[in-house]
């Protein structure tokens, strides 16, 4: 979930020289003339500098044009890579073995962190948390530039539930962005085979619809019937058209007002 110990260092052989050399034009930090300098600066003063250098990427050619460091080609590479950045508020879905989980709308990044896991940075903060980073490609990954900013604000079931279902639905169809290299395209999923569930559901919709209340009997029989009903017919939808959201809204639809109708039948009972 993170870099190797040799990579990690060589970011932080990168990312200060770029930084203190973006100050000397931005002007940003006073006082800062090096890379040693750098190393003693606030949290708070990094992430100031680092904002306004995203929104002077020119600096970035610059900086690779002039090779102020005498850098390697390769290391030149890396720097001048970063202005495929992504800068923004991100959910931080799910921490894998391999990688954490970062989206932006509906795109889902796998991002390794750089000498901490995630966990340890984020510490006790629920998932799905909510951050501002910057997102940088490093030798084909992903990774984050090392300053987080938290959002105070904790996500009820609903939005919950949405960012984990996108993020499996990113998982099954093989969209998980693991490179922000140009050139990058991800590896074909191959589909595991599905079970076939429809003799089953189409059984079961049989004998369901052998389910018919009469006046003799307890009147929360009609309600439940129906709901038992709307039930099987939004799982046989779900089965044949999983992707297809008109159609499950509408056969959720049918659960929803079934489902009111019981609440309804209870109340009344209760009255």
């Amino acid at each position: 979930m993170q870099l190797s110990p040799e990579d990690a260092s060589l970011f932080f052989k990168l990312m200060p020289a770029l930084q203190t050399s973006a100050n000397r034009q931005l002007k940003i930090i006073k006082g800062l003339k090096d890379v040693e300098g750098y190393k003693s600066i606030s949290n708070g003063e990094r992430v100031e500098l680092r904002n306004a250098l995203y929104e002077n990427p020119e600096i970035i050619d610059e900086f690779v044009r002039e090779n102020p460091f005498s850098f390697s080609q390769d290391e030149l590479e890396i720097i001048s890579g970063w202005k495929n950045f992504i800068a923004d508020s991100f959910f931080v879905v799910k921490l894998t073995k391999k990688h954490a989980i970062f989206m932006l709308n509906d795109d889902v990044y796998a991002v390794l962190a750089l000498t901490q896991p995630l966990q340890v940075v984020l510490g006790e903060v629920p998932l799905p948390a909510y951050v501002k980073t910057v997102l940088l490609p490093f030798k084909g990954k992903i990774i984050y530039d090392g300053l987080l900013e938290g959002h105070n604000v904790f996500f009820g079931p609903g939005i919950s539930t949405s960012v984990n279902n996108r993020y499996r639905i990113a998982k099954q169809k093989g969209e998980i962005i693991e490179s922000l290299d140009p050139d990058w395209k991800p590896t074909p999923v191959i589909l595991k085979k599905i079970k076939d569930w429809t003799p089953l559901l189409d059984e079961l919709n049989e004998r369901a619809s052998k389910l018919r209340s009469n006046s003799s009997e307890p009147l929360i029989y009609g309600p439940a019937f129906s709901l038992a009903k709307a039930g099987l017919d939004f799982a046989r939808v779900a089965v044949e058209f999983p992707e297809d959201l008109e159609k499950l809204d509408k056969a959720l639809d049918k659960v929803i007002r079934a489902s009111n109708k019981v609440e309804k039948t209870m109340f009344s009972l209760d009255w």
